[in-house]
């Protein structure tokens, strides 16, 4: 092999040297502007008038209501999402049934309504004067303006996440697999456990972290249903919000580069599953062919 194809090897693409470098340096330049330029000057705000106001700013009882409001919705919204996601990804990819092609379009259908729009919908329904809030006010139940019309405007928001990574996962795998583990008399508990799982786990962690990302950082469908009540139905986003149209912009960015620790933490996590995954994949590429016997005689023991 001549060194200029030795090159274009490990280049990956043909094209002049001044093309790749422009290419990434319009990508490093985008990636200065809108994402690490904008990040260092939430912290840089937020650290204006030193350590002890950010922390102050951190430890107000109103702030600690939000993060904890945050990360309670998204510990109820993501295990929701969870099962939702398996169970329509495993209808969806391993069975043909009437209605398929309705269900893929309900499981797309919060990305394209607006989160706002999903909030008024919730009003319309549990609110005191929509459709169920008679009902609701007589037996003395409270969705909306309080926690339980959070968590659902937050399931609404997230649930295609894990069920769209996991869609094109299972019909790229075909059910061949969860056939051969219930010829040899697995039951379906036993199949899900020991074949599918393992192999879907990598497509599942990634839309669980990118499911709880968006929970924990939803602002539209939250406002309209939270009612803005501090110390009770605030979130992180709405505190922020709150904070900022009240001129108190240390404290606001202060939460703000706490919501933005979180992104940068749910990213490294992305990253090290991707790398894991891409180094699982290289080692079963040099591993000779398996006996699929091997692997599915544990769900049958």
């Amino acid at each position: 092999m001549s060194n200029t194809a030795k090159r274009t090897a490990r280049a990956g693409t043909t094209e002049p040297a001044w093309v790749r470098t422009t290419l990434i340096g319009v990508a490093l330049a985008f990636m200065f502007l809108f994402l690490v330029l904008p990040l260092a000057a939430v912290f840089t705000e937020a650290l204006r008038k030193g350590w002890e106001a950010y922390w102050e700013a951190l430890k107000e009882p109103d702030a600690w209501a939000a993060i904890r409001l945050t990360l309670l919705t998204a510990a109820i919204a993501v295990p929701l999402n969870l099962v939702f996601g398996v169970a329509a990804a495993w209808a969806i990819a391993k069975y043909e049934f009437r209605g398929k092609a309705f269900l893929t379009t309900l499981v797309d259908l919060p990305f394209s309504v607006s989160p706002v729009v999903a909030g008024l919908i919730y009003v319309l329904v549990f609110g005191a004067q929509g459709w169920l809030g008679p009902w609701l006010q007589a037996h003395d139940i409270r969705i909306v303006f309080a926690v339980p019309g959070i968590v659902l405007a937050t399931v609404f928001v997230t649930f295609p996440f894990i069920a769209r990574e996991l869609i094109p996962l299972m019909q790229a795998q075909g059910n061949e697999e969860e056939q051969a583990a219930i010829v040899l008399g697995a039951t379906g508990w036993q199949t899900f456990w020991y074949v599918t799982l393992p192999n879907i786990k990598w497509g599942l962690i990634y839309g669980v972290i990118l499911c709880n990302a968006r929970a924990m950082g939803e602002f539209g469908a939250v406002s309209v249903v939270s009612g803005h009540i501090r110390g009770q139905t605030n979130t992180m986003p709405l505190h922020v919000e709150v904070l900022y149209n009240e001129y108190q912009s240390v404290a606001a960015f202060a939460v703000a580069s706490l919501l933005a620790l979180l992104a940068l933490v749910t990213l490294v996590i992305k990253s090290v599953v991707e790398w894991r995954h891409e180094r699982e994949l290289k080692a079963a590429a040099e591993l000779p062919p398996e006996n699929p016997n091997a692997r599915l005689a544990p769900a049958v023991s």
